[in-house]
């Protein structure tokens, strides 16, 4: 009989399943819900007690103060009045990815990802407390953002945890469905705290309601009648007064200041030898003037948009100046505006003859509040980055030698003069027109001097003057036509404009750096 010895029993311990891992996009999923609902608390604290203090605008406005001029100015020119909003949308987007990497490395290596929810709301508190004017108090909402959210990454990724299986619990301490409820309902309470926040913006709202309870006083001196013959009915023209709606608007603030009128005050300081004050109701019983201004901003470029014209109504600043008396050394005004903007424009430019004001109203309407509501100054003949300080609050008389503004600081120059400049508006570039007279129109300006001619050109060949439009004044564009005897092909058109000194428009190019952009619109066009 053979006995068989039996396998001796194995001593080694039986596998255990590998443990199971956080989906990655689980645990961005909880950072980006964490973060939404930090920035919906932030922005209903900063709509009841800190309204200058939103972290994505207080950020927003950093970027822009920082980043250098040559990449504004790309910006502007890509995206001209829409690039605030293409800002905020970009930053929001690199939150919500800097949230989801939060979230990820809050999973897997804690606390990480809290500490980087800390910088980014460190990032926010410097920002605003760096902003002109800022308290203490413009910080409290991106420390409440950053709270909680901390807070709430800490609850959600536990819970995140939880729902895996353990030999304690094998479906989990937590299911995931009450996991992805969680989650959810902290991401929109975010959301609405977002909306709400931005709807109940009591300083923008109690702007606008005095705004629409306001009536503009009737001008002591009204503008002279536009005359018949200053525009011309040629469709895709630029009209010769803009709409409020359609005029420019290019500044640095992303959310725009609500300025109580019944507290707002001008201050005129500096050299002077009587500081001013003036309220609001004290400006408006002073005799106010009408008078027709084309503005335009620096970072125009040839044949841009950045440039609109409007009916003003409003006090002269030499007037006030006059009042202060400046001291005989000084040469410039450094206005500020509410948000802390400066603009430094040279005194001739507000005690000559030109109608520099203080303006209250834009085409029959008080001053919409993106375009300075309640009080913002118009200076004809200047590029509006040393000019047309919007929200502003005060008037130092100083020299160029002594202060610099937030423009100049930046690379600009100390004096911004409007440049001669013409525009091809009809037909647009790349068009296509059918053969024989075609309609060439446009707009021509140099402020504070006028144009007197305007002459088009057809690939290269001889300059031919357009008719001109009557001129409402010196400081207000004028619109141009000429008929153009259309051949079968592709042509370039260019314009070039005359000022009332017999100044010819220079083809020579410049990009608007320092001091604003030159040389000669053209566009092409195929006839047939």
């Amino acid at each position: 009989m053979v006995v068989r010895d039996s396998p001796a029993p194995s001593s080694a311990p039986a596998a255990q399943p590998a443990p199971q891992r956080v989906p990655w996009w689980l645990a961005a999923a909880v950072g980006v819900a964490a973060v939404l609902a930090g920035i919906g608390a932030a922005e209903l604290v900063s709509s009841f007690i800190a309204q200058n203090g939103s972290p994505i605008l207080v950020v927003g406005a950093a970027v822009i103060d920082l980043v250098p001029a040559w990449l504004k100015n790309a910006v502007i020119s890509v995206f001209g009045t829409n690039d605030k909003a293409v800002l905020i949308i970009s930053l929001s987007l690199v939150l919500l990815v800097g949230a989801g990497a939060a979230g990820v490395v809050e999973e897997r290596r804690p606390p990480w990802g809290r500490i980087l929810i800390v910088a980014g709301g460190a990032l926010g508190v410097l920002a605003a407390l760096t902003r002109a004017s800022a308290s203490l108090i413009d910080a409290v909402p991106s420390v409440v953002a950053m709270v909680v959210a901390a807070i709430l990454l800490t609850v959600l990724i536990r819970m995140l945890r939880s729902t895996l299986p353990t030999r304690v619990a094998p479906n989990g301490a937590v299911s995931r469905r009450r996991f992805v409820t969680a989650t959810g309902a902290t991401a929109v309470a975010g959301i609405i705290g977002i909306v709400l926040g931005q709807a109940i913006s009591a300083g923008y709202r109690a702007a606008a309601a005095a705004r629409a309870a306001f009536h503009l006083p009737a001008p002591a001196v009204p503008a002279p009648a536009i005359p018949a013959g200053a525009s011309f009915p040629v469709k895709g023209l630029s009209p010769i007064i803009t709409p409020n709606a359609d005029f420019y608007r290019i500044d640095t603030a992303l959310q725009i200041p609500g300025i109580d009128p019944s507290t707002w005050k001008l201050k005129i300081t500096g050299m002077v030898d009587n500081e001013v004050e003036l309220t609001f109701a004290q400006l408006l019983a002073l005799p106010l003037e009408e008078s027709a201004t084309t503005l335009t901003c620096v970072s125009n470029e040839v044949g841009g948009n950045l440039i609109s014209n409007a009916v003003w109504l409003g006090y002269p600043i030499r007037h006030l100046l006059a009042q202060a008396k400046p001291q005989a050394d000084a040469d410039m005004v450094l206005s500020r505006s509410q948000d802390g903007w400066t603009a430094s424009t040279p005194l001739e430019a507000l005690t000559d003859g030109r109608n520099a004001i203080l303006a209250v109203g834009m085409n029959g309407q008080p001053l919409p509040l993106e375009h300075g509501y309640p009080v913002r100054m118009v200076v004809p003949g200047l590029y509006g980055y040393v000019s047309a300080t919007k929200w502003v609050v005060e008037l130092e008389v100083t020299r160029f030698d002594k202060v610099t503004s937030y423009w100049t600081d930046r690379g600009w120059s100390e004096r911004g003069p409007v440049k001669l400049s013409s525009r091809i508006d009809v037909p647009s570039g790349g068009a296509t027109a059918p053969a024989g007279d075609v309609v060439v129109a446009g707009v021509a300006w140099s402020q504070h001097v006028g144009v007197s001619r305007v002459q088009v050109q057809v690939d290269g060949g001889a300059w031919n003057d357009a008719t001109l439009a009557d001129a409402i004044s010196a400081d207000t564009w004028r619109q141009w036509k000429w008929v153009w005897p259309a051949s079968s092909g592709r042509h370039t058109l260019r314009v070039r404009a005359t000022d009332a000194n017999g100044t010819i428009q220079t083809s020579k190019v410049q990009d608007v750096v320092p001091d604003g952009a030159t040389g000669l619109h053209e566009i092409s066009v195929t006839v047939g």
